[in-house]
């Protein structure tokens, strides 16, 4: 992804299909505070668990360079939850809570 129109048409085509979205940022930023576990996390969840209804994907810079690891989460409905100085253990709750259970976990959220 390399332009908000491009995340639009993402976010469109999945919210068709009634999946969620997971986007970890992974500019220089995000790698050098700790991204890549994180996203690994993500993944190992989402295949352990066997969950089906959700993509995971990288982006670049989110634009909040100082709360990195950032993922964010677009439920099918659109609704965009980003997450904050993500750690693996915080991903795989977000996968258990919020993509499984349908809760967002509000203590790591931005705003």
């Amino acid at each position: 992804m390399k332009t908000l129109d491009e995340l639009e048409r993402i976010t469109k085509k999945e919210k068709s299909e009634g999946k969620k979205v997971i986007a970890v940022g992974m500019a220089t930023c995000g790698i050098a505070a700790g991204a890549r576990p994180v996203m690994n996390s993500f993944a190992n969840e989402i295949r352990t668990r066997g969950v089906k209804n959700v993509e995971l994907k990288m982006t670049g810079c989110i634009g909040m360079c100082s709360l990195e690891p950032i993922a964010e989460v677009f439920d099918e409905d659109g609704t965009r939850t980003i997450y904050i100085n993500l750690t693996e253990d915080k991903a795989a709750q977000i996968v258990k809570e919020h993509i499984i259970g349908g809760k967002i976990c509000k203590e790591y959220t931005a705003g």
